[in-house]
C-alpha cells in the first residue's frame, strides 16, 4: 500500500515510522521543508533506538527509511497513493480545508483518514464526494509503542473502508477499536473530564501535581498520572478537545478548568514548551502552579 502523511510533526513522524516498518511505501507531507527534515531526523532516531532494543533489525531500519520519502507539493504528492492519513492542526476550519483538496487531487479509490482526537468525522466527509471512504484513524502518542488505534466510522463509511483500515491497524501489529463518530469518540470523552478533574483538584489546592498523579497512578493503576500524561499530550490540545465537546454536547462537565485556560495563554503547553504542570527542562522536576506562572 501507498500511504501520504500530511503532517510531519510528532504524530505525523510516528505514523510514518510505523507504516515504514510495517513494509509500506510513505511520503510525508508538509508545507515546510525544515520540518520535514526535522520528522525524518526523529524518525531515524526512534528507529536506532529499536535496533538497539532488537525490536528491529538494522536491515529493516535501512529498508524501511528508504520506503519514506518527502514532499512540500500536496497535489502530487496524494495524487497516486491508496490511502491518506491527515495528522495536521487540530482546527477544523483547516482540516475541512485539506479534506476538500484531497478529494480533489487523490485517485477515486483513496481513503481519506484523520488521525484528529475529537473533530466529527461526518462532518469531515460531507466535504467531500467520496464520504463512504472516509473514516478516522486516532493513533496514540508515542506511535511506535502504544497498541491502540481507535478506528472511528463516520455516519457514511462504509464496511469495506473500515475493515481496509482494521485490516492495515493490525498488520502494523497494532489492536484498532473500532468506534462511532461522537465529540472525543471514546478516549478522549473518558479521558479528558478526567484530566479536566485533576486540573480542577490541583487549582483548589486539595493536593500538589506530583500528589495527584501518584494518587492514580499507586490506586488507580495508571501507568502515568493525569497531569503528566496532559503535559505529553500538550495542553493546547487538551483544551482544544475539551472546547470542542462542550460546544458540541453542552454539558458543563467538559468546561475546560480555568488553571487550563490560563496556562494555555501563558504558553505554558507541557513537554513540548518544557513547561507545563511539569518542568521539562529539568527531567520532569513537578511544578506548584505558583512556581509555573513565575518563568
Amino acid at each position: 500500500m501507498k500511504v501520504a502523511v500530511i503532517g510531519a510533526g510528532t504524530m505525523g513522524a510516528g505514523i510514518a515510522h510505523v507504516l515504514a516498518v510495517g513494509l509500506h511505501k510513505v511520503i510525508l507531507v508538509d508545507i515546510k521543508k525544515h520540518i520535514l527534515e526535522k520528522a525524518l531526523g526523529k524518525i531515524q532516531i526512534n528507529m536506532d533506538r529499536q535496533v538497539k532494543k532488537g525490536i528491529i533489525s538494522k536491515q529493516l531500519k535501512e529498508d524501511a527509511l528508504n520506503r519514506i520519502s518527502e514532499s512540500i507539493d500536496l497535489k502530487t504528492a496524494v495524487s497516486q497513493v491508496d490511502l491518506v492519513i491527515e495528522v495536521i492542526a487540530e482546527k477544523e476550519r483547516l482540516k475541512l480545508e485539506l479534506f476538500k483538496l484531497l478529494d480533489a487531487y487523490c485517485p477515486s479509490h483513496t481513503i481519506l483518514a484523520s488521525n484528529t482526537s475529537a473533530i466529527s468525522i461526518t462532518k469531515l466527509a460531507q466535504i467531500t464526494s467520496r464520504p463512504n471512504q472516509v473514516i478516522g484513524m486516532h493513533f496514540m502518542n508515542p506511535v511506535p509503542m502504544m497498541k491502540l488505534v481507535e478506528v472511528v466510522k463516520g455516519q457514511e463509511t462504509s464496511v469495506d473502508t473500515t475493515n481496509a483500515v482494521v485490516s492495515l491497524a493490525e498488520q502494523l501489529g497494532k489492536i484498532p477499536v473500532t468506534v462511532n463518530d461522537a465529540p472525543g469518540f471514546v478516549a478522549n470523552r473518558i479521558l479528558m473530564p478526567m484530566i479536566n478533574e485533576a486540573i480542577h483538584t490541583l487549582k483548589e489546592g486539595v493536593a500538589g501535581v506530583k500528589e495527584i498523579d501518584q494518587v492514580m497512578m499507586l490506586g488507580m493503576f495508571h501507568p502515568m498520572g493525569p497531569l503528566q500524561l496532559a503535559d505529553f499530550i500538550g495542553l493546547d490540545v487538551c483544551l482544544f478537545i475539551m472546547e470542542v465537546m462542550h460546544k458540541e454536547r453542552g454539558d458543563k462537565k467538559y468546561a475546560p478548568c480555568s488553571l487550563l485556560l490560563d496556562m494555555v495563554e501563558r504558553e505554558h503547553l507541557g513537554s513540548k514548551t518544557k513547561i507545563g504542570f511539569y518542568d521539562w527542562s529539568k527531567g520532569g522536576k513537578d511544578l506548584s502552579v505558583a512556581s509555573a506562572f513565575k518563568q
